[in-house]
């Protein structure tokens, strides 16, 4: 059963006040918080095993290895990959999609090919393809999004077609919260003989994630968003896509043999993980999915769909705000956007701290979406385990404070 206070008690940082206030961390798309069972992961890498992965006989360096490669096993089956090879560690969501785009895409993509994106892309899922697009005289096409929120997709057939070499879309956004039918894509890009890439950093935290379901040839994620440390993340690659794939950089451990005029690559996933890997937090990821397996992604799920949906009926009580995004709980993943026509968000980001309140302003790295609907900017409250329907509550009120302070004035 799904115990909020029991999660709660795990998180070292949720005891914390700031500015005097009890700590709301309402930033979780961002990244989210540790559990103390992820901390002290890590820390007994350091304590108990440092020593470079792959590199040695002695037992330290053994010892690393195995718990590294048993990290890789784990993320593997919480994807439902079907073999761990076909997980490369990077460093993030952004690196990973990088990666295919300086690998495959440079090698299967060429003038009068298209590449095809939505609207509401994160900027690492879009900036690459520009220059992957530059580069090789291929066009860059995008999926609209609707008024509602939700993609366009009366234009797929035409969008998705024999030209079409890539899709790559995001699963979740992480500004409208939208869930896209990345399944129902994936069978479109196959069907022309396409392949599809799914920017999951907003979604493997938060719901169930089937790889093999999706039928996808690359899924990428960041562990900072799935209560690890920055600085790892996984790029899965279908192992009839990877096995032909050149490598992104080169050095130690991506080798076979070296000669001083030529080298060969090693197998997979070593060939794409040059030199010495980021063992320790890769231990940590694997303690972070512990943990999500012992609470069950479908009761992760469930309970942001109940608190997305407690919040999206709370802020109808806001005058002066809008909610972005779609209306149905059931199509957004756990977080809201909104923007107010009278207060910058930035001032209602500082009064919120000042209460303790911790949420994202800006244009959260999606600066063409915000740009076609007429913002500079947003607001936005992203949910996590620990989150309650009880911070939700505190979270609207002190909205309310910051709408009436800024509409009518200090003195009122």
């Amino acid at each position: 059963m799904f115990n909020s206070e029991q999660i709660r008690s795990d998180f070292p940082i949720l005891t914390r006040k700031v500015n005097g206030h009890q700590l709301v961390y309402l930033d979780n798309a961002a990244t989210s918080q540790k559990p103390r069972q992820v901390i002290d992961a890590l820390s007994s890498v350091y304590e108990q095993f440092n020593s470079n992965v792959h590199r040695g006989v002695h037992t330290l360096s053994m010892e690393a290895t195995e718990h590294y490669e048993d990290a890789r096993r784990k993320v593997a089956e919480f994807i439902n990959a079907p073999e761990p090879e076909t997980v490369i560690f990077v460093r993030n969501t952004t690196e990973a999609i990088n990666l295919v785009a300086h690998t495959w895409a440079i090698q299967n993509i060429g003038p009068g090919d298209e590449i095809l994106t939505t609207e509401m892309e994160h900027h690492s899922n879009l900036v690459p393809w520009q220059k992957v697009a530059e580069m090789t005289g291929a066009k860059l096409r995008h999926i609209p999004v609707t008024d509602t929120g939700l993609l366009d997709t009366s234009q797929l057939d035409q969008l998705i077609n024999e030209k079409t070499r890539l899709v790559a879309v995001v699963h979740v956004s992480n500004f409208l919260g939208t869930i896209n039918p990345v399944k129902d894509l994936a069978d479109r890009a196959h069907a022309v003989g396409a392949r599809i890439l799914i920017d999951s950093a907003q979604s493997v935290p938060h719901m169930p994630v089937d790889v093999i379901d999706l039928d996808c040839d690359f899924l990428a994620f960041s562990g900072h968003k799935i209560m690890a440390p920055p600085g790892i993340g996984v790029l899965y690659c279908k192992r009839s896509v990877i096995q032909d794939m050149e490598p992104f950089l080169r050095g130690g451990e991506m080798v076979r043999e070296v000669w001083f005029d030529h080298a060969t690559w090693n197998d997979i996933p070593n060939r794409f993980e040059a030199g010495t890997p980021n063992f320790a937090d890769a231990v940590a990821l694997g303690a972070a999915i512990d943990y999500l397996n012992a609470i069950g992604m479908e009761q992760v799920r469930s309970h942001e769909m109940e608190i997305t949906k407690y919040g999206l009926e709370a802020f109808q009580s806001l005058e002066y705000l809008k909610i972005l995004g779609p209306a149905d709980h059931t199509l957004r993943g756990g977080l809201i956007a909104f923007h107010s026509t009278e207060i910058h968000p930035h001032d209602l980001g500082t009064f919120l701290d000042q209460k303790g309140i911790a949420i994202r302003t800006g244009h959260h790295c999606v600066m063409p979406m915000h740009r076609k609907i007429g913002l500079p900017a947003s607001g936005r409250a992203s949910f996590y385990i620990y989150n309650t329907t009880e911070e939700i509550d505190l979270l609207i009120e002190t909205l309310k404070a910051a709408l009436t302070y800024f509409t009518k004035g200090s003195s009122s």
